[in-house]
């Protein structure tokens, strides 16, 4: 396993956005203004160190409108990126809000169109440091193409193709693992981030009406409880006048599966503070990350 960052107690912060609309320049506008609000911190708790937003905040959730939102970004992990003459307006949004409040942010996702090949778009997850800059880019895996008979039918494969890579970033308190939404429903990728030493998971995401109630919270206890690790998701507000109905509830789940903070459905910032004694005691009560059989079945990680 490589090095992780050494874990430090820091705390976390859930924009669970609304007023998601068709208006590009006012959805960065008011995004801007709640990462603003959110480094503000809240009186049980002090500053984030971490700023999440959710799955596509600049633009209507909808296959049929990722490519009219889609941004060229053009970032190759590990080199040089320069803000200033990206051609991404959210890159450039949040950038500048991650260097005006001095923490990190996870930029939830946004509709990417590929720098190299414009018949494809990604939904994609962008990361900045406290400088400003950008450090770390994920594209969604998984794409949501379901079909529950009576309740909901969604294809994002229609428009979007899935990313083909696995990320983390480093930061000076924690090794943070990313994924969007869907990404959640494949154990595979939760297991390879606490495998290459992942203290926390953070899955921007949108979950509905219909698989929200059944799995939001299982799912993230799951993941959580499987590794050891933080999991935390960040979602839409709920806006039942919009063509995709948010379940809400944005949430962190710490290693044993209590859950530490939750929202409810309207626009809301979630705090929580993540101590690494909880994932400490958690691997030392019950050690399963020294008691996996690899001699009986592989381990993911290394395949």
């Amino acid at each position: 396993m490589p090095n992780a960052s050494s874990f430090k107690p820091f705390t976390l912060a859930l924009i669970q956005l609304g007023s998601i609309g068709p208006n590009k320049a006012e959805n960065l506008r008011h995004a801007r203004e709640m990462i603003l609000k959110a480094a503000l911190g809240s009186v049980a708790t002090k500053k984030p160190d971490l700023i999440v937003l959710p799955e596509c905040f600049n633009s209507p959730y909808g296959h049929v409108h990722f490519p009219v939102y889609a941004e060229k970004i053009g970032f190759s992990p590990g080199a040089d990126y320069d803000v200033v003459v990206s051609p991404s307006d959210s890159v450039k949004m949040l950038s500048s809000a991650a260097k005006e409040v001095r923490a990190w942010v996870i930029g939830g996702s946004i509709p990417e169109r590929d720098i190299a090949d414009d018949t494809k778009v990604y939904n994609t997850c962008t990361v900045y440091n406290p400088d400003g800059e950008l450090v770390a880019m994920h594209r969604k895996v998984h794409l949501f193409d379901i079909d529950i008979p009576g309740k909901i039918k969604f294809k994002e494969s229609e428009t979007l193709t899935g990313g083909t890579s696995l990320n983390y970033f480093d930061t000076d308190f924690a090794r943070i693992g990313l994924g969007i939404c869907y990404d959640i429903r494949f154990p595979e990728m939760a297991i390879i981030a606490a495998r290459k030493g992942c203290h926390v998971l953070v899955y921007p995401g949108a979950f509905n009406m219909t698989t929200g109630p059944l799995h939001w919270e299982l799912l993230q206890r799951s993941r959580a409880v499987d590794n050891q690790v933080f999991m935390s998701m960040c979602s839409p507000a709920r806006d039942l006048s919009a063509g995709y109905h948010a379940w809400g509830h944005s949430m962190v789940v710490d290693p044993m599966g209590r859950v530490l903070g939750e929202a409810g459905e309207g626009e809301e910032i979630v705090y929580s503070d993540i101590e690494p004694s909880a994932l400490e005691s958690a691997r030392a009560g019950i050690p399963v990350t020294k008691q996996r059989r690899f001699d009986v079945y592989s381990d993911v990680s290394a395949q």
